[in-house]
């Protein structure tokens, strides 16, 4: 079945964003693949803060995204993958919604509308790390046509293996 998706809107985060990330992401459901537990409001100060750069240098960020009445619902985005371990100089989707608005379409819809924005900012491909066992993260690499390119263990304390998918971005049509 191919339902339609929701629209959304995707915009550069605003300072008062980093209060309403950390609001909807205060969820332990949400936080299973991401430490487990809620971050301090200055992690997402300086997230957003982060963001804000990378859109004013390279035209892309992990944007807020907004449900039709405008609600902050999560991001999603493209930035440099930033750790010393994995896919190192290559760009990164990602997404992360709060609990209520799971299920609903919000990521894929808003991951396609990433991938049209890095593909103009002339990115020739982007990598999605996810970490195994993250069924809904791994559904989203599929519907928008990534395909398992690595599989890595996981560095220092955290047990487990993260995924690493690929999508070429040139010569390929939006949807």
């Amino acid at each position: 079945m191919n339902r339609a998706l929701p629209v959304v809107r995707l915009r550069v985060p605003t300072d008062e964003d980093a209060v309403a990330w950390h609001r909807v992401f205060d969820d332990p459901d949400v936080m299973e693949f991401h430490g487990g537990r809620s971050a301090e409001l200055s992690v997402y100060e300086e997230l957003t803060a982060r963001q804000r750069r990378h859109d004013a240098e390279r035209g892309f960020c992990l944007w807020t995204v907004l449900d039709d009445s405008g609600r902050v619902i999560g991001f999603t985005g493209a930035q440099p993958w930033p750790r010393d371990w994995g896919p190192k100089g290559e760009i990164e989707i990602g997404w992360r919604l709060g609990r209520e608005h799971w299920g609903r379409g919000y990521v894929t819809a808003a991951a396609r509308m990433t991938l049209e924005r890095v593909r103009a900012a002339g990115v020739p491909s982007v990598v999605a790390m996810v970490r195994a066992g993250n069924a809904r993260s791994i559904a989203v690499t599929q519907r928008l046509g990534m395909r398992l390119e690595e599989v890595l263990p996981l560095p220092g304390p955290r047990q487990g293996e993260a995924h690493c998918y690929r999508l070429d971005l040139e010569g390929r049509d939006a949807g």
